[in-house]
């Protein structure tokens, strides 16, 4: 497979326990345990911007840094000609569900970037 450059993506995450995070500036939340889905962008260096979320030792840079020290990403999705809040709005008439308002979206007008798809990986649906 090429490597992308640039494009959107969605990471699925599972918290395996409920844990209150502190998230940057956004303050602390309780995370019901669960499977979540992170919907980002990247203008140039995608696939770099994804092995970054991947890995274990870095900077706390983005609200998704805070979440991945307690959770772990279980499936990438790729999106090179699909806008990231177009994803997002897809996923989120589809039944996912906002814990944090503004996470991961403050550079635009999206209520969040991050849904909660409940406690089964099954519930995720494939744009």
């Amino acid at each position: 497979m090429a490597k992308l450059d640039s494009g959107s993506y969605q990471l699925v995450i599972k918290l395996a326990d409920k844990r209150r995070i502190k998230v940057g500036r956004l303050g602390s939340f309780v995370f019901p345990a669960g499977y979540y889905v992170y919907t980002g962008s990247a203008k140039r260096g995608l696939e770099a911007r994804i092995a970054r979320h991947l890995r274990r030792d870095k900077k706390l840079r983005w609200h998704i840094d805070y979440l991945l020290q307690f959770a772990t990403v279980v499936e990438v999705n790729r999106y090179p000609n699909k806008v990231e809040c177009e994803l997002n709005k897809i996923l989120s008439r589809q039944g996912g569900k906002v814990i944090v308002e503004r996470f991961g979206s403050s550079d635009c007008m999206c209520e969040t970037h991050l849904l909660y798809i409940g406690g089964s990986q099954a519930n995720i649906l494939h744009q």
